[in-house]
């Protein structure tokens, strides 16, 4: 992505910044620490391909919870990933992913027992400045490089009904949750089947099923190409996809959904792997040493006080920031579709030959 291409983008998405009920007095006292206070970030999708250290990657709009009391609402304009050329081009030249969230239309890309519903993705601060956050939907990736007829069939890992959160009462009580009513992946006989969703620890694991790589692959045999796919939870903040705006704390406690994709890619040249790490309804919440949760609503000071009128701010696309010149993002919205590009040759790892060192 060029310089000219990561302006903001006004109208692309809007977040609603509101207060929550009953803490119009809470306005009155003084905000928390932009850089050192209680906060929390929600963020609906995430992908990057390939190596920790490089490749491409998207990540949605992030919440930011306010400096004040209230909460970061993502906007429902939000429904797919990738949604525009800057995020399209991150998966590569010829993108074949796609991620449905929310609503969405007909041909629905979900089984039929799967009804559309808007997505809940917020980050908030508490009347007593205990930061929460959730993210709620159902989703769906797709790969449309399969090519069948219905949306549905090219489907390789569904989540209805997925769940995240995570609540910092205090220093001593941090919370995180992950949980879906069902959840499906497509196997090795070409069928979506119903698996049992993780608890804890566990995973959830189909191997040598009709799927490829993010983007299409020049000389590739679609017929001879398969992927493993892993679904597990996410148990620590460094697990999370998210821009160098969206901190930690000295407590956090983190929560999302992780699929990873390795995409062995058969070519007249041998095999090459393409590894693919999604990160579904990530959300954090972070604390600083000390921290003492604020008198429950009415009890804070109404004087001075002014009435809350939402705010709507809008998002766009833009490249990570320069960290030598700090970030670009506002309190409450730390960024949308963060979109770096990288060419395929660059994310692909040839599987080693035996006896080849590593």
């Amino acid at each position: 992505m060029t310089r000219s291409g990561t302006k903001l983008v006004v109208g692309t998405a809007v977040l609603a910044v509101v207060a929550l009920p009953g803490i119009a007095a809470a306005q009155g006292v003084s905000p928390v620490d932009e850089n050192t206070g209680p906060v929390s970030f929600a963020n609906v999708a995430a992908i990057k391909v390939g190596p920790d250290t490089g490749g491409g990657f998207v990540i949605t709009e992030t919440q930011r919870s306010p400096l004040r009391p209230g909460i970061s609402t993502l906007s429902q304009d939000r429904t797919v990933v990738p949604q525009d050329d800057g995020e399209r081009g991150a998966l590569g030249t010829s993108p074949q992913y796609k991620l449905a969230v929310g609503r969405f239309g007909d041909p629905s890309p979900f089984p039929a027992e799967v009804k559309s519903t808007d997505h809940h993705v917020v980050a908030s601060l508490e009347a007593t400045t205990v930061p929460t956050a959730v993210a709620e939907s159902n989703y769906a990736l797709l790969d449309n490089g399969r090519g069948k007829a219905s949306p549905s069939d090219d489907a390789v890992v569904v989540f209805s009904d997925a769940k995240t959160s995570v609540d910092c009462a205090a220093v001593d009580a941090v919370t995180s949750t992950a949980s879906a009513a069902k959840l499906w992946l497509r196997d090795a006989t070409d069928q979506l089947v119903q698996v049992a969703v993780p608890a804890g620890t566990q995973k959830a694991i189909m191997t040598g099923i009709k799927a490829g790589p993010p983007s299409a692959v020049d000389g590739a045999s679609p017929p001879k190409t398969t992927s493993d796919v892993t679904v597990s939870r996410v148990t620590s903040f460094d697990q999370l996809l998210r821009q160098d705006a969206w901190r930690g704390g000295d407590v956090t406690a983190a929560s999302g959904w992780q699929v990873d994709v390795v995409t062995h890619v058969v070519t007249a040249a041998g095999v090459q792997d393409v590894h693919t790490r999604i990160v579904l309804g990530g959300v954090s919440c972070s604390l600083p040493k000390g921290f003492v949760a604020r008198p429950a609503a009415g009890t804070a000071t109404s004087e001075g006080a002014q009435p809350i009128v939402p705010t709507n701010i809008p998002a766009g696309v833009t490249a990570a920031p320069d960290r030598k010149t700090g970030s670009p993002w506002g309190f409450a919205l730390v960024g949308a579709g963060v979109a770096l590009a990288a060419a395929a040759a660059a994310i692909w790892r040839r599987r080693a030959a035996p006896g080849t060192p590593k």
